[in-house]
């Protein structure tokens, strides 16, 4: 394989096994998430607040949708709940899949779950989408963004929309530590490659048995630049002061998730792009 294809396979293999520490974890709760048929998750609370003044005035209701890089599928079933049809969750991880396949079984909702890297989805599925999705930690497990831009061009109906909202790249120049600058912002420098044991929920040490992780940094001027060669229209970039997270300390919680306290200096903590297909 090449080091791409093998840093993708690793990847899946240690997201197998996040996807069971993830789905048993306070964090995501699960039962607590199904216990309650209204409950949104707070991702796409946030993502929703983005997206929603690019949509129409009936929001998301009735709208086809796609959610890149589903996870364990509770994002994907709270963009059903408001009211989004033929919903579909594309992941690399079959593990993922199957968590997320159980999770919608229970609430009742056929969700179409299709396994595949993110890069070359339209590769896997044949048909377009009002609205594609993807947020809260995914890119940085893409090698590139050239074609991820160009799948998600092709898979969007024409007058549809995409919403990215991600950890701000800045972060990651900084190894989530601010405030000194470690690492690379500009992309295109390679993988970075770390070995971790555990994943970002609570008490997960010890819990992942494959432990090799490969991270790709992706600047923003690189995000925007494909998703603009690919032929998409830019209708808003912002950059926000809270994310979905606590990944370092100092955070505080707010209504979003996690934001920096009083005095800290202000920096972005997430972004999101929101494109269209015009035709």
């Amino acid at each position: 394989m090449s080091g791409d294809a093998e840093a993708i396979a690793a990847n899946r293999a240690n997201w197998d096994d996040r996807a069971d520490v993830h789905a048993r974890s306070d964090m995501y709760d699960v039962d607590g998430f199904l216990a309650g048929p209204a409950e949104i998750s707070s991702v796409v609370r946030n993502d929703l607040a983005v997206l929603a003044p690019h949509l129409p005035e009936s929001g998301i209701c009735g709208r086809t949708l796609l959610h890149l890089q589903c996870h364990i599928g509770t994002d994907t079933v709270s963009w059903a709940r408001l009211g989004a049809v033929d919903v579909h969750g594309l992941d690399l991880s079959p593990n993922s899949l199957s968590h997320a396949r159980r999770i919608a079984e229970a609430d009742g909702r056929e969700i179409t779950w299709v396994g595949g890297d993110a890069r070359f989805a339209s590769s896997v599925i044949d048909r377009r989408f009002d609205t594609i999705v993807t947020s809260a930690g995914t890119i940085v497990w893409l090698p590139g963004l050239i074609e991820w831009a160009r799948s998600i061009h092709d898979l969007l109906e024409p007058g549809g929309v995409f919403l990215i909202r991600d950890d701000h790249p800045i972060l990651g120049a900084m190894a989530f530590e601010p405030w000194d600058v470690t690492d690379d912002y500009l992309g295109g420098g390679g993988a970075r490659t770390y070995e971790d044991s555990g994943t970002y929920t609570a008490d997960s040490a010890g819990q992942v048995a494959h432990v090799t992780n490969h991270e790709w940094r992706h600047d923003l001027g690189e995000i925007v630049g494909a998703l603009l060669a690919a032929g998409l229209r830019i209708e808003a970039l912002e950059e926000l002061p809270y994310m979905d997270w606590p990944a370092f300390p100092g955070l505080v919680p707010c209504r979003e998730g996690w934001e920096l306290g009083p005095g800290a200096p202000r920096i972005p903590l997430n972004f999101a792009v929101v494109a269209r297909r015009t035709r």
